[in-house]
């Protein structure tokens, strides 16, 4: 069974930085891609960042320079540093893993993590 852990949300004022971390167990054959999505309240979930498994990635523009994503494949780990927040980057964070299996691929969500950013 696919489990994921994310760890690291929290409140910070607004110029200030957290590090998501997202630790994936159970996996068997590997994982593909490996991304990031929030949702703010009364809104739709959106995708902020994603990393394939060639490490090649992929930002939502209003992150772009301020987020990375990085991934530990040993680890099954996927990370989101977040630096000069802004309250709009407020929301819940999801992390997303495609997993390979033994026929075809399967996505699975961690439970979510609460990010405030105060002006």
């Amino acid at each position: 069974q696919v489990q994921l852990v994310e760890s690291g949300g929290g409140l910070v004022q607004a110029g200030g930085s957290l590090r998501l971390s997202c630790a994936a167990s159970g996996i068997m054959f590997g994982i593909n891609r490996m991304g990031w999505y929030r949702q703010a309240p009364g809104k739709q979930r959106e995708l902020v960042a994603i990393i394939l498994s060639g490490s090649s990635t992929n930002y939502r523009d209003s992150v772009k320079g301020r987020f990375t994503i990085s991934r530990d494949n040993a680890k099954n780990t996927v990370y989101l540093q977040m630096n000069s927040l802004k309250p709009e980057d407020t929301g819940v964070y999801y992390c997303t893993v495609n997993v390979r299996r033994w026929t075809g691929t399967e996505d699975y969500w961690g439970q979510g993590i609460q990010v405030t950013v105060s002006s």
